[in-house]
């Protein structure tokens, strides 16, 4: 497991509660993150693609970060998705987060153009580093499946050589552990951090020297996620984590963040969590009632809500 990593630990890639009108309910979020980070997670990775980032405009977001740290969610435990397709957009929302306290931010690659060249990201990063300045780290979002734009090997070192300390690690979501391994063998000795994007792989990652999780299904088990991380190296992880991969299987029998919701709304006894931005749909109460079954047969008792 890496020492001192920045986020080292668990992190939640935190759903965004929504209003009946579909604006952000901030008031909710906010009492969400306080209850992620009273049981078990290390950080909070709002606004990233489980928090429906990508259907926010701009000054939602800027509104929604801000909103969070003025309900009393430490900055510092934050790590905002503030990376957009418009470069000057990325620049102001990373510019922000670090205004507000946060001590990095997770960017998506620019996604809308397919099949950039590796010049071509890495003249995009380099704006964005220059452009930002300050202190605030940059971690880059692996997410091949969601935005088809890679992050090979060979261009995060030519970002780690130009930027030393800038760019300072990555979430890797794209299941596929060997792609995680290399960037742990490549870059973790230069204290650049592998964070799994799949909750399955968290004992695994730990292993071999990566820095934690962020992840969706977090959102409802970081308290299981939390005695992996403590437990890496013992049976009482390797229990945990068993737990914790079923717990996974079973949210994803549906799409994950109607999944995720429907879960809260019930913990909670709050129907508005399922409300959703469209493209997103609720999901349809036999689609629900299995995905209820799986994630109870799993054994996990969630911690009271807040």
């Amino acid at each position: 497991m890496m020492k001192d990593a920045l986020f080292g630990g668990v992190n939640a890639a935190v759903l965004t509660a929504m209003n009946d009108d579909l604006s952000v309910d901030l008031d909710r979020t906010a009492r969400h993150c306080k209850w992620l980070l009273a049981n078990g997670c290390n950080g909070l990775a709002v606004l990233g693609t489980t928090g429906e980032a990508n259907s926010l405009g701009i000054s939602e977001r800027i509104s929604m970060l801000e909103g969070l740290a003025e309900r009393g969610v430490p900055a510092g435990a934050m790590l905002p998705g503030t990376g957009t397709t418009a470069l000057t957009d990325t620049v102001l929302l990373t510019r922000r987060a670090e205004e507000l306290g946060c001590r990095g931010a997770l960017l998506l690659p620019p996604f809308y153009y397919k099949n950039p060249s590796d010049d071509g990201l890495f003249a995009y990063f380099s704006e964005v580093a220059q452009r930002v300045g300050g202190n605030i780290r940059l971690f880059l979002y692996h997410f091949p499946a969601q935005s088809a734009v890679p992050f090979g090997i060979d261009l995060i070192g030519r970002l780690l050589r130009a930027y030393p300390g800038k760019f300072k690690g990555i979430k890797d979501s794209s299941g596929d552990f060997a792609n995680t391994r290399g960037y742990v063998e490549h870059y973790a000795a230069e204290g650049f951090e592998a964070y799994c994007g799949y909750d399955g792989a968290l004992r695994d990652l730990l292993q071999i020297g990566g820095a934690g999780c962020i992840t969706a299904a977090a959102n409802v088990c970081s308290s299981l996620s939390a005695q992996v991380w403590r437990n890496w190296n013992n049976q009482a992880g390797a229990d945990a984590q068993t737990t914790l991969t079923a717990v996974r299987n079973a949210i994803t029998t549906v799409a994950p963040i109607p999944g995720l919701k429907a879960l809260l709304a019930r913990h909670t006894g709050d129907a508005r969590w399922t409300n959703l931005r469209p493209p997103h749909l609720k999901l349809t109460p036999e689609a629900q009632a299995r995905m209820f079954a799986a994630f109870d047969a799993c054994g996990l008792k969630l911690p009271a809500a807040a």
